[in-house]
């Protein structure tokens, strides 16, 4: 019928091109429905109602004079002033009939709705504007959308309220910052089929990382219900990470995951149009496990990524994508319910730096998943209702249970963000990354913690974790052009351990990773012994027992969890270099650190000195932690080979002897990891003087050596650097110890093999890193805040001892 219709655009008619008639959300509902379904994507069905009928309804009512007289000259500061005026503007919409032609073709497309999906049909009715979901500006959350509507009235009902949502409060203040008119923005009405995610679980996948701009990875948060919680930043979603590359390329899994506390859920509730759903509490077992699994997560990746693709082909240039999905808990289906460009991360100039470091130390208050990488100061106004609003101050720190979209006036003004529930796609990450702000979600119980009037800074500069400390903590801010830096002869590569801060490093210039070290992930991600996790009728401690239970209840083994946490944090490293060698060094915890994981009394020794003990190749062919090592490479393995991240090059650590080199390369292959095969290259860590001496015979088992030069300084002075009275003696710059360095770094070439060094001392000492330039060395792996000024450094030696030339 709507073919004929003045009122009515049905989802096959409309697409991009229609922003001006149906607005961008119904715009891009149509070119999803339109051009994806017949591909296999599922969307929703359902029908626009047209500007036009917006305007007709204004028309026919009078009500345009009225509307500019109460909008004439508004002050978005104003607050009080502007929530009055709002609300007589809603009430004059509201109160305008819709004209019978409207109402007639609007239920008679709503009946053949009905016709297609059955009498129980409950449909969304969506506000639709024509400013909204546009590549440059978003306007997401501005407008009114109406969820579980069923019945004729009740839809027309919501199509009036959703034309009266044009004048929220947030959607004034909105137009007015953006530079809209508000008489030239109009709004069309969508009404779609419901997708019962009342009975599963819905959320948000962007097809780049919101927090860091980087391109490579679908990010997709969910949590049970309906989607209206992780919209608005009301529940602690789950989220999970693919990676682009390799999932196009066939290697289809997950390459991180997180699990959210999903405290909450909204179902439908039996009210009428001013009631149509309610919060629950989410009962212990699905807040344990995840509100999908990884067939669905991997299904959204694919649809994510199809529309990205398909967007970007219609735009003639990249358009990272924002996507709402839901999944049905009847037919159990997942489904596109919007698409719209991302434009916030998509705009992040990755070829311009801006640093944030902490300079000074505090004491932590409160913690949680960090919005941006930004670093504020101020004073903490704590905000329990929206009648505190007035009280806040411009400069001050918000901090609230959680943010709602009519809070845009004082959130503009604020230093910094912070709120007990929500995750990083919630409405106060949204806005804070729009502000170019820091914001710390998700913590809990910033609201008891923190009193208004305290003196507070938020760091969001330390990875995916941020943190709120006590007190003005200092900061240091630099401004870096990449653009203008060039790559020096010498490899930069980078120490990097935490996986959670990998996207955000690969923005440095680099050459790869030079050091990922395994000991962050084990202790940060699993906490748990392996051993323990293989025995664990081992543990004595019922406690200990306990906690493994908790911890692995959703694995078919508990050793499971070990390799999937394990791989999937050095995945996350190695995407975010990907193709660049990413090397990880295998476990080198001594014996006193492996024993302070939970269970890990139970399996370790007591030792006088751990640093010279059982650590590091010894352990790998041991008895006693042969079984652990096999989960390890299992976990290198899953990453090389399950995630496609051909880029791990493995490296073992604190290998004494050449016998030991041949008894843990042999053990590497048994467990699937054999040199050569696939590419797989081994390097060893160069940090015993006996590997420098015996340099010649370790290259016949190893393609590379990197220097560690913390414990090559030690073993060559015979100085324990744990020893408070004797580490005066460290020093890497030592003449003995350079002269071991320049052995390793000439033993490495005349076998044909990689030099590199990961060890602490380029990054403290100049001098240093200006000896290995001229010694030839290959790479040098620095840790990140030393990356910049030692890439500047190493170019300035290479053009003044013209190595730069020569090498080149």
């Amino acid at each position: 019928m709507a073919e004929n219709s003045r009122f009515i655009r049905f989802f096959r008619e409309i697409g991009l091109e229609d922003v001006s008639i149906v607005g961008g959300k119904n715009a891009s509902l149509g070119e999803l429905y339109r051009q994806l379904t017949p591909k296999g994507m599922p969307v929703p069905n359902g029908f626009a109602i047209t500007t036009e009928g917006y305007r007709s309804t204004l028309d026919h009512a009078g009500v345009w004079p009225d509307l500019h007289a109460i909008l004439g000259g508004v002050d978005p500061g104003d607050v009080e002033d502007l929530a009055k005026r709002a609300k007589r503007a809603r009430d004059l919409v509201y109160g305008a009939p819709l004209p019978r032609d409207l109402a007639q073709e609007a239920v008679l497309a709503y009946r053949e709705l009905a016709a297609e999906y059955g009498p129980s049909l409950t449909v969304a009715v969506r506000s639709s504007a024509t400013a909204e979901d546009l590549p440059n500006v978003s306007f997401a959350g501005q407008h009114e959308s109406y969820l579980n509507v069923a019945g004729e009235e009740q839809v027309l009902d919501a199509v009036r309220r959703c034309f009266a949502s044009l004048f929220t409060d947030r959607a004034i203040r909105y137009r007015i910052n953006n530079g809209f008119d508000h008489f030239k923005v109009f709004n069309s009405v969508g009404i779609m089929k419901m997708v019962r995610s009342d009975l599963a679980s819905s959320g948000v996948a962007f097809s780049i990382d919101t927090e860091t701009g980087f391109p490579d990875a679908v990010f997709i948060t969910g949590a049970y219900g309906l989607g209206e919680n992780v919209v608005q930043g009301a529940v602690d979603p789950d989220e999970f990470y693919v990676f682009k590359p390799t999932f196009k390329a066939g290697y289809r899994k997950v390459l991180r995951r997180s699990l959210g506390a999903k405290k909450i859920k909204m179902v439908y509730a039996q009210g009428g149009i001013r009631e149509q759903t309610r919060n629950v509490p989410t009962d212990k077992v699905e807040r344990e496990r995840y509100c999908i699994g990884d067939e669905d997560v991997l299904l959204i990746a694919d649809y994510t990524i199809r529309i990205e693709e398909h967007y970007s082909a219609k735009a003639g240039g990249s358009r990272p994508m924002d996507v709402e999905w839901a999944k049905d808990g009847i037919d159990g289906r997942i489904y596109i319910v919007q698409a719209r460009p991302e434009t916030v991360a998509s705009r992040m100039e990755r070829g311009k730096l801006e640093e944030y470091r902490l300079s000074g130390r505090g004491k932590t208050l409160v913690q949680g998943r960090a919005v941006g990488n930004r670093i504020a100061s101020g004073r903490a106004r704590v905000i329990a209702r929206q009648a505190d609003l007035s009280d806040f101050r411009p400069g001050e720190v918000l901090v609230a249970d959680t943010t709602s979209p009519d809070w845009g006036t004082v959130m503009k003004t604020a230093a910094a963000i912070v709120t007990n529930r929500g995750g990083r796609t919630c409405h106060a990450a949204i806005v804070a990354r729009e502000l170019g702000i820091p914001a710390v979600v998700g913590t809990e119980h910033a609201t008891r913690t923190i009193r208004t009037g305290d003196i507070v800074t938020v760091s969001c500069a330390g990875g995916m974790t941020g943190q709120v400390y006590e007190g003005a903590v200092p900061f240091q801010v630099d401004q870096v052009d990449l653009s203008a830096m060039p790559r020096p002869v010498t490899k930069v590569m980078m120490n990097v351990g935490d996986p959670e801060s990998a996207f955000a490093l690969s923005r440095l210039p680099n050459d790869g990773v030079g050091l990922a070290r395994m000991e962050f992930i084990v202790t940060n991600s699993i906490k748990v012994h392996p051993m323990a996790l293989i025995h664990p009728d081992r543990v004595a401690d019922p406690n200990e027992r306990a906690e493994i239970r908790r911890l692995t209840e959703h694995y078919a083994a508990p050793s499971d969890m070990f390799v999937e946490r394990l791989s999937e944090g050095i995945a996350t490293i190695a995407a975010a270099f990907f193709p660049k060698p990413v090397v990880v060094r295998l476990s080198d915890f001594k014996t006193n650190e492996y024993a302070s994981l939970i269970g890990g009394k139970a399996f370790e020794p007591v030792e006088a000195n751990p640093m010279l003990g059982f650590r590091g190749a010894s352990r790998y062919a041991h008895p006693a932690y042969e079984a652990a090592f096999m989960l390890e490479c299992a976990a290198l393995r899953r990453a090389r080979e399950a995630l496609g991240l051909t880029n791990i090059v493995p490296m073992i650590p604190f290998c004494r002897r050449v016998e030991e080199a041949e008894r843990v390369i042999e053990k590497m292959a048994e467990a699937g990891l054999r040199r050569g095969d696939k590419g797989l290259e081994i390097f060893v860590m160069c940090e015993i003087p006996n590997n420098v001496i015996l340099i010649d015979s370790f290259a016949r088992h190893f393609d590379g050596f990197s220097i560690g030069s913390n414990d090559l300084t030690q073993l060559a002075l015979g100085v324990d650097r744990d020893s408070e009275i004797v580490a005066f003696d460290f020093d890497e710059r030592d003449p003995g110890v350079l002269k071991l360095i320049e052995l390793a770094v000439e033993g490495a070439r005349r076998n044909g093999r990689h030099s590199g060094i990961c060890g602490q001392a380029p990054s403290d000492y100049p001098e240093i890193a200006e000896y290995l330039v001229r010694l030839g060395i290959d790479s040098i792996s620095l840790n990140p805040d030393s990356v910049l000024g030692t890439t500047r450094r190493i170019l300035d030696i290479e053009r003044e001892t013209g190595l730069r030339g020569k090498r080149a």
